[in-house]
């Protein structure tokens, strides 16, 4: 009889930045970055969000929009953080960076964060909703049937993601970055396993995760078709405009079935969760054991994993295991 895999919910998260991870637990979240002299800094602060306190972060496919909309914030100013160990530091100001400095009152980093924000809101909209249905208005031309234009336009929508992917990870910066996303991953399949966080353990665990923004994306994409295709409108311009219109809706469906995903193993909910799992094996590499290494620092900022290994799993972690590199059998 095949033992029956352990799995216990950590309620930790995060996502890859410029040779780093960024991890968060609750409040509090860290970035640790691997600096160009080999070295590992790790920013620790609190962020609460939109919405902080508010009871609409209590309220199903409500809360999945705000949820959404921190993670963009906090995942461009982690982005922020990481790539300033990377800027050319010895180049004069430029007109335009003196023009910036004006505009955003010496609010550099911030008035960049915003502008940075909505311009790539502007090109996920258009590249993923505004071309898949101008393609699928075009093939309405050779197929009469509204229904399946409506799944053309789904099935666009999705193949042209998937090619946005590969182009992007042949870029050395985007496959490196896949790698720390991979690390990410693979530190807390580790823990919730009840595996002692170190790099043989991390090395061993899976690079796949349920609750992965990528996994959240594809939930997006599908539950736009379903959507799309019973809401229908006759003027071309007012379908654009619902489209957009629904996003929030579809965030909001698509976080409650990713926040079940992750705390439960039910048969139904792991093949909901298997497209999104196909899809991480795009968006996320095998890491060195240098990128675990920083993974495991921006974990440790914020999360006490041998407390949790002791409240989920029951044992305590003798520090000896750490150092001779013994693991826990399982």
């Amino acid at each position: 009889m095949k033992k029956r895999k352990i799995r216990h919910y950590s309620g930790i998260g995060g996502q890859a930045v410029l040779e780093g991870v960024m991890m968060k637990n609750k409040d509090m979240y860290a970035v640790a970055v691997r600096k160009p002299d080999g070295d590992i800094a790790v920013e620790v602060d609190e962020y609460h969000g939109i919405a902080y306190g508010s009871k609409l972060l209590n309220i199903p496919f409500v809360r999945g929009v705000f949820v959404f909309i921190n993670s963009l914030i906090l995942g461009l100013k982690s982005l922020n953080y990481s790539s300033s160990f990377y800027e050319e530091t010895d180049e004069k100001p430029t007109k335009l960076d003196e023009e910036i400095d004006k505009v955003s009152s010496g609010h550099e980093d911030t008035f960049l964060m915003v502008v940075t924000t909505l311009i790539s809101f502007v090109f996920a909209i258009a590249l993923f909703m505004v071309l898949p249905y101008a393609l699928s208005e075009f093939i309405s031309k050779y197929a009469r049937n509204e229904s399946i234009v409506a799944i053309i336009e789904g099935v666009l929508r999705i193949l042209i993601f998937i090619v946005y992917i590969l182009l992007i990870s042949r870029i050395k910066d985007i496959k490196r970055l896949f790698m720390y996303h991979g690390a990410e991953h693979k530190c807390i399949n580790c823990i919730e396993k009840g595996r002692p966080l170190t790099v043989h353990n991390v090395k061993r665990s899976s690079r796949l995760h349920k609750r992965c923004g990528s996994s959240f994306i594809l939930f997006v994409m599908l539950i736009s078709i379903v959507l799309f295709f019973f809401i229908r409108v006759d003027s071309y311009i007012w379908r654009v405009v619902i489209r957009i219109l629904l996003i929030p809706v579809i965030s909001g469906i698509s976080y409650e079935i990713i926040r079940l995903a992750g705390k439960t193993d039910f048969f139904l909910v792991r093949l909901i969760s298997a497209p999104g799992l196909w899809l991480q094996r795009l968006t996320t590499k095998e890491p060195d054991e240098d990128m675990i290494q920083v993974a495991i620092k921006s974990v440790e900022a914020v999360f006490d994993w041998k407390e949790f290994l002791k409240d989920s799993f029951g044992y305590e972690i003798d520090d000896s295991w750490l150092e001779d590199g013994e693991e826990v059998k399982e």
